[in-house]
C-alpha cells in the first residue's frame, strides 16, 4: 500500500503510522496509537524492574585465631545469607605479626569455603590486599 494511503487511513482513525521494520523490502508500518504504546512499554519496564532483586554482598569478619564455636556460628550465618540469594564475603584482618603467617589465614578462609561447598561456590579465591585477606562465595545455581 502506498505511504500516502496509509497516512490517510491513520489520520481518518486518529491514529499514528509507525515504522516497524525499516530495513525489510517492502518497508513494514503499523497503524496504532503511539502514545498508548509508549506508555505500555514504560509500564512493562517498570514492572520488570520491580521484580528484580539486587544481589547484595554480605560481609562476615573473622580473625586468624577463630574458635570452633565462632567458626560454626559464622558459617551458619553465611549459609542463611547464601540461601537468601546474597553473596558472602569473608574478611580476615591481620594485626601486627599475624601478617607473617598469612598461610594460616588462607587455610581458615578455605575451611569456610569447604564447610559451605554443598550450597556455595568460590567466586573469588583468597586474596591478600594489604593487611586484609578475603574470599567471596556465591550460591550454586
Amino acid at each position: 500500500m502506498p505511504i500516502e494511503k496509509a497516512l490517510e487511513i491513520a489520520e481518518d482513525r486518529n491514529l499514528d503510522l509507525v515504522l516497524v521494520a525499516p530495513n525489510s523490502k517492502p518497508v513494514v508500518c503499523k497503524i496504532m496509537n503511539y502514545g498508548k504504546y509508549k506508555f505500555e512499554q514504560a509500564k512493562k519496564e517498570k514492572e520488570s524492574r520491580k521484580n528484580q532483586k539486587a544481589i547484595e554482598i554480605k560481609e562476615i569478619r573473622v580473625s586468624s585465631n577463630i574458635g570452633q564455636h565462632d567458626f560454626d556460628f559464622k558459617s551458619k550465618n553465611a549459609r542463611s545469607f547464601l540461601e537468601g540469594g546474597n553473596k558472602v564475603k569473608f574478611t580476615l584482618r591481620f594485626r601486627g605479626r599475624e601478617l607473617n603467617n598469612s598461610k594460616s589465614g588462607e587455610a581458615i578462609l578455605n575451611k569456610f569455603a569447604e564447610s559451605l561447598e554443598d550450597i556455595a561456590i568460590v567466586e573469588k579465591k583468597p586474596l591478600l590486599e594489604g593487611k586484609i585477606m578475603f574470599i567471596i562465595l556465591a550460591k550454586k545455581v
